[in-house]
């Protein structure tokens, strides 16, 4: 069954306070080289059929509209999966 993928992540300017907690923590446990940490939201839509033009559009407007805040939120990926 194809799927779609909707990422999610909070915009440039708003804190992240759990990817900077994840930040803090890579380099106490070894893990060195990262500058900095954003965490985000992924959902996967399973479809029962093909995936239409509408069915996309469809899952373009849930996203921007109930899988993320507008406001504090980019829909930053929108991909089909055929499994």
């Amino acid at each position: 069954m194809p799927r779609i993928v909707i990422d999610v992540m909070p915009k440039p300017e708003i804190l992240d306070p759990q990817g900077k907690a994840i930040a803090g923590a890579l380099p106490r446990l070894g893990f060195t080289g990262f500058s900095g940490v954003r965490q985000g939201k992924r959902f996967e839509l399973t479809i029962d059929s093909e995936v239409t033009e509408e069915i996309l559009e469809q899952a373009k407007q849930a996203a921007q509209t109930l899988l993320s805040n507008p406001v504090i939120e980019d829909v930053v990926n929108v991909e089909v999966i055929d499994d």
